[in-house]
């Protein structure tokens, strides 16, 4: 398994209200392949800038795809950029190669509901059980990744934050930039929210005809 997948099924088992938006997760989602990218070589960073290395073979598809999109020539893509790029509908693509692998499953629903969908729920498997592991370990990356989104502990101040650099450097040091990357796009996304809503209830308020 990968840490964008393991991220997903412990993001997927908190309560359904718990859970993160989909825009935050694909976010996230961005950060955690760049971070298995690195520690496999097949990238690392110059400054905030993403240089591709070699091109192993990966088993995962997502993953393989994620190095493939990597850009190849000079000034490089900068973590930032590479968040929003690849981010884009990464949520969706991650659910539905869980559900392909049969890690999801849709709950079914009453009989008069026939053909609506149910609520993907996750199934009981190696995969689960491996990401269920690696959260109860406190594996450092994972929970600094699901903190970001508001699940667990803020590691900040947490002896666990001491294993991101226990790649060493400069892995060590590039993983935490991606860390620091992914806080600063979720940010940035929570403000792009705001600022909809303010337009949206100015907006609305107009069409009432102001405060009257």
């Amino acid at each position: 398994m990968t840490t964008p997948r393991d991220l997903l099924i412990v993001a997927l088992g908190e309560p359904a209200g718990r859970r993160p938006a989909q825009g935050d997760l694909s976010l996230a989602l961005a950060g955690a392949e760049l971070i298995d990218l690195l520690r496999a070589q097949s990238a690392a960073l110059d400054g905030e800038r993403i240089v591709p290395g070699y091109r192993p073979a990966v088993t995962d598809r997502l993953l393989d795809e994620a190095a493939g999109a990597l850009v190849q020539q000079e000034p490089y893509e900068l973590v930032e950029d590479w968040l929003w790029r690849r981010g884009r509908g990464l949520y969706t693509a991650y659910l539905t190669a869980l559900e392909a692998d049969g890690q999801l499953t849709r709950e079914r629903r009453g009989h008069w509901k026939p053909f609506r969908a149910g609520e993907l729920v996750l199934t009981e498997s190696p995969a689960r059980r491996a990401a269920a592991d690696r959260w109860a370990a406190d594996e450092p990356v994972l929970v600094a990744l699901a903190a970001a989104l508001g699940i667990g502990a803020e590691p900040a101040g947490d002896p666990r934050s001491e294993g991101l650099r226990d790649d060493g450097p400069p892995a060590g040091e590039a993983v935490e930039t991606v860390l620091a990357a992914v806080h600063d796009a979720l940010s940035e996304l929570g403000y792009q929210r705001q600022r909809h809503a303010i337009d949206q209830a100015a907006f609305d308020n107009i069409w009432r005809g102001g405060d009257g």
